[in-house]
Parts: C-alpha cells; sequence; structure tokens
C-alpha cells in the first residue's frame, strides 16, 4: 500500500539525528566516521540511523574497506518531494484551486 511507504519516509526523518545527518550529506558523500565525529553518537547508533534513512530511498550507501560512505539519493529527494506535494496542496496566493476538484473542500467549491 503507498501509505506505507510513505510513512516509512515520513519516519525516516522525524528524528533530530537524522536530520543532522541529511544536512550533513547535503554537501555530498561522507564517510561513517565522519558522520561518527560530527554527531558524537555511537557507530551501532549510526547503523540504526544510517538504515532507516537507507531504508526510505532517501539515502544510498556503499561500502569502501571497513566504512560505509554515504550519500543523499537524486531518485529518492525527487520522489520525497513529489510524496510531500501529493499531500499538501496549496496555491499561496490563496486565489485559486490547485486541485480542480471539488474533494478539496476549499471555498472556491464549498461557499461559506
Amino acid at each position: 500500500m503507498k501509505f506505507r511507504d510513505d510513512v516509512k519516509k515520513i519516519k525516516a526523518l522525524a528524528d533530530e539525528n537524522r536530520l543532522a545527518i541529511m544536512l550533513l550529506l547535503q554537501d555530498g558523500e561522507k564517510c561513517g566516521c565522519i558522520l561518527l565525529e560530527e554527531l558524537n553518537i555511537t557507530q551501532p547508533t549510526l547503523s540504526h540511523h544510517m538504515r532507516l534513512l537507507c531504508d526510505s530511498g532517501l539515502v544510498t550507501g556503499r561500502k569502501e574497506g571497513k566504512w560505509m560512505r554515504y550519500s543523499i539519493s537524486p531518485e529518492g529527494a525527487v520522489a520525497f518531494r513529489k510524496m510531500i506535494e501529493s499531500y499538501v496542496r496549496y496555491d499561496v496566493s490563496g486565489t485559486e484551486c490547485v486541485t480542480d476538484s471539488a474533494a478539496c473542500g476549499c471555498s472556491q467549491h464549498w461557499p461559506e
């Protein structure tokens, strides 16, 4: 079911350490040892966080020697944006319904 996959992605970012990891990875691929130093967490804790981020599709990992190197997945980032946009559609001008559907519940379709 689509909701299950969406929840997995949302939960992957619903943690302070995982958000910090995503910020660190914005500059490019990082070795797990760098993430450990920056976050001041234990290796098992990092492994847990990286497993969730990788399972969500937001991050990819590759083994290099005894260390893992992690990076943001471009495909995962695009899929995450599309997923969020599917739930949060809003016309910032407030003048035009972006859904063209009476099911949206906006005042354009449901006068006050």
